[in-house]
């Protein structure tokens, strides 16, 4: 458990980059370098965690961590690769809580707005191609993201993805298809998850259930990455924070090691002021709490689960709607928020560029539209 806790911590120093970028930090360090596991062990788990809805990177340093000590080694993954960004984003969110209006740090943060629609908007190219190849999928697509900005809310989410996975199930199935035997789950672990789900929404009664439930919900939604977080959480907890400071998290999410998740813990501080590090706590461990459950739950089975036609359609159809969720975001609350001028506009063209085609480090963009904000007040 400490080498576990050790080689993670490091790499929740240093592992910027996002999502993908952590695939290869884990890939080099615990296959090539350390040797834990081979490289089909990794691909397997790698597949696993890309199919379940959660944090991708971090499921996989669970999994990795489970591989190597159990559940002790997996917990001291999850820790050592998630406290720097924990701590950074707590601290972000006291300073910025006591600094008051200033007009210089209201243009650093509308430059980090910038950098939101920048971000989003290249994750929106990138998992379209990704993820919507068909007319089908592209319809799917479509159809949420119409469906969300002209009635957006959580039921609207809720109905597009249970909408998406049906029709593609039933897409994919052949008439003469036949069963799959397939091993059975962890059914403890699934009906806690599925237990948490139904139940934490009734037992919220104050503040901080009510964060631990709206968290966790929207933990157990996000299909596609770290970035579909965004619309899930605007949806859930939006309402209690205003749309500069959502998208102020967001960005600050982009630019500290480790996982996006950690978000979480800056929305968290913010959202129980009087007890933000209860806050921070709570939220980030609500969270990541899904994933981790259903990873737990379903490693026995998924292999011979996604044999079945019908599941694999329903995965490709959510996959589909989830591009729709963030393709809504990029207007609603990120366009609306951080194109003020046409100025903004021309920024985020630029910034867009460099980060799509020249391959700008997000720190170095992040500066750049700072900076830029800062010589237009």
């Amino acid at each position: 458990m400490g080498q576990v806790f050790i080689q993670f911590l490091w790499l929740g120093c240093v592992g910027f980059g996002g999502p993908a970028a952590h695939i290869g930090y884990f890939q080099r360090t615990f296959v090539t370098r350390l040797g834990w596991l081979s490289q089909a062990e990794f691909a397997q788990l790698l597949a696993l965690c890309q199919l379940l809805p959660g944090p991708a990177s971090s499921q996989l340093g669970f999994a990795i961590g489970r591989h190597r000590a159990g559940l002790g080694g997996a917990l001291a993954a999850f820790l050592g690769f998630t406290l720097p960004s924990f701590l950074l984003l707590l601290a972000a969110a006291i300073g910025l809580g006591q600094a008051g209006t200033n007009l210089w740090l209201d243009a650093a943060l509308h430059g980090l707005k910038l950098l939101a629609l920048v971000v989003v908007a290249d994750a929106v190219l990138t998992m379209s191609r990704q993820f919507c190849k068909s007319r089908l999928q592209q319809g799917i697509m479509v159809a949420t993201a119409a469906a969300l900005w002209w009635q957006p809310g959580l039921l609207t989410q809720s109905a597009m993805l249970i909408g998406a996975a049906l029709l593609c199930a039933r897409q994919a199935a052949p008439a003469n298809s036949h069963p799959v035997s397939a091993h059975p789950p962890h059914w403890p672990t699934l009906i806690l998850f599925g237990l948490l789900f139904v139940g934490l929404p009734w037992l919220a009664q104050g503040p901080a259930s009510q964060l631990v439930a709206d968290f966790y919900r929207a933990g157990s939604l996000v299909f596609g990455g770290g970035h579909v977080v965004l619309p899930l959480l605007q949806e859930s907890v939006g309402h209690s924070l205003s749309q500069p400071q959502f998208l102020t998290g967001y960005s600050l999410a982009q630019l500290v090691p480790g996982p996006m998740f950690s978000l979480a813990s800056y929305l968290g501080a913010l959202l129980l002021p009087a007890t933000p590090l209860l806050g921070a706590l709570l939220a980030t461990l609500a969270l990541f709490l899904p994933g981790f459950l259903l990873l737990w739950a379903m490693g026995p089975c998924w292999q011979s689960w996604l044999a079945r036609p019908r599941l694999a359609g329903a995965v490709t159809g959510i996959n589909a709607a989830v591009v729709g969720l963030l393709l809504a975001a990029l207007y609603q609350p990120v366009w609306l928020s951080a194109v003020l001028a046409p100025a903004d506009l021309a920024l985020a063209a630029v910034a867009f560029y460099l980060l799509r085609v020249i391959r700008l480090p997000i720190l170095a963009l992040a500066a750049l539209l700072v900076g830029a904000s800062l010589l237009l007040i």
